[in-house]
């Protein structure tokens, strides 16, 4: 395994980061996987040298923290692992219980420390923009829970170039805990990041940990031109089929099997590889509920993508809209 600094910090993470949006409860998605089934993986996980998982409260309304918590306490020292969670979605039926108002960011951060059963998270982050919250009542009460000793590091996830610079100006200019990861959509099939977040958090020595790092699977080779495909995630996942089923999303994928075949190894590892090489890119989220994937994304890191693979990846691209975030930060 390789251990990176995350962006300015002095935080060390493991270069594949293992996530949980699939723990938890079908209710939640079809293909997710309870305790029993998750245990193997994070043991698979710690085996393999990842010491850096990520979860979010409303993965399964509280459920995924609950499993990521109680499995961590079981198999590793608190002290070993870095434990990353997100705040913002929708955790119930009342006006305040989503966003990023001090009242939402206070009660969640305990909920969530509850249900990992942890005194701290290492990385608290917030999961969308909150249009609807004034950015410095967000800013201090995040700067807050990092003062009170419940939160070591800030991140944050997809939102506009914009909007993460002006969060980030405003903890600059009141001395406040800055975030120092960006978790975006970013893959070999969505690269308008690289237009505006990607180069700003490059400059700015924000880390990257992109979220879909392989497209939803998509690499995997078991989806159909026709719509969905040999598994139970590529039958039932809509953000997939929303996103990533266009022809030209095929063809870069037989692109990317097609060097695969050149170094040996699987189509969905060169899709990671390209992203493991792009600049800022930290650690990406890996959510599998298959221990083979995680193996195969750590053997990722010994591969090396030259010049020409990376261009040839890379050309048949095209432009497409914006996806993963609206501009009140309610969508994900």
């Amino acid at each position: 395994m390789q251990y990176v600094n995350l962006g300015r910090s002095g935080l060390k993470v493991s270069r594949v980061c293992f996530g949980t949006s699939a723990v938890g409860s079908t209710s939640f998605q079809q293909w997710a996987i309870g305790e029993a089934e998750s245990r193997p993986l994070f043991r698979r996980a710690l085996d393999l040298g990842i010491n850096f998982f990520d979860t979010a409260d409303m993965y399964s309304t509280g459920v995924a923290e609950e499993i990521t918590g109680k499995l961590l306490n079981e198999l590793a020292p608190r002290d070993q692992v870095i434990i990353a969670t997100k705040v913002c979605g929708r955790m119930g039926q009342h006006p305040n219980d989503e966003g990023l108002s001090r009242k939402h960011i206070l009660d969640s951060i305990d909920a969530s420390l509850s249900r990992l059963g942890t005194d701290y998270v290492d990385l608290y982050i917030i999961h969308r923009f909150d249009g609807q919250t004034p950015i410095e009542e967000t800013m201090e009460a995040l700067n807050d829970v990092v003062r009170a000793g419940k939160v070591r590091y800030l991140g944050a996830s997809s939102m506009a170039a914009y909007q993460f610079a002006k969060m980030r100006f405003c903890a600059e200019k009141n001395g406040w805990a800055n975030f120092v990861s960006m978790q975006n959509l970013y893959n070999l099939l969505y690269r308008e990041e690289e237009r505006e977040m990607n180069p700003y958090c490059v400059g700015e020595g924000v880390a990257l940990t992109p979220w879909s790092a392989m497209a939803r699977g998509f690499f995997a080779g078991n989806r159909s031109r026709d719509g969905g495909g040999q598994t139970l995630r590529a039958q039932t996942d809509q953000k997939a089929a929303d996103l990533f089923y266009r022809d030209l999303d095929f063809a870069i994928a037989e692109r990317a099997d097609e060097i695969a075949k050149k170094h040996g190894v699987k189509a969905i590892q060169i899709a990671l590889a390209w992203v493991l090489a792009k600049p800022g890119v930290a650690s990406p989220i890996i959510g599998t509920v298959k221990e083979t994937y995680l193996t195969d994304a750590v053997a990722t890191l010994d591969i090396k993508l030259d010049t020409d693979d990376m261009t040839r990846l890379e050309d048949l691209y095209e432009a497409r809209a914006v996806f993963g975030f609206s501009p009140d930060g309610r969508n994900t």
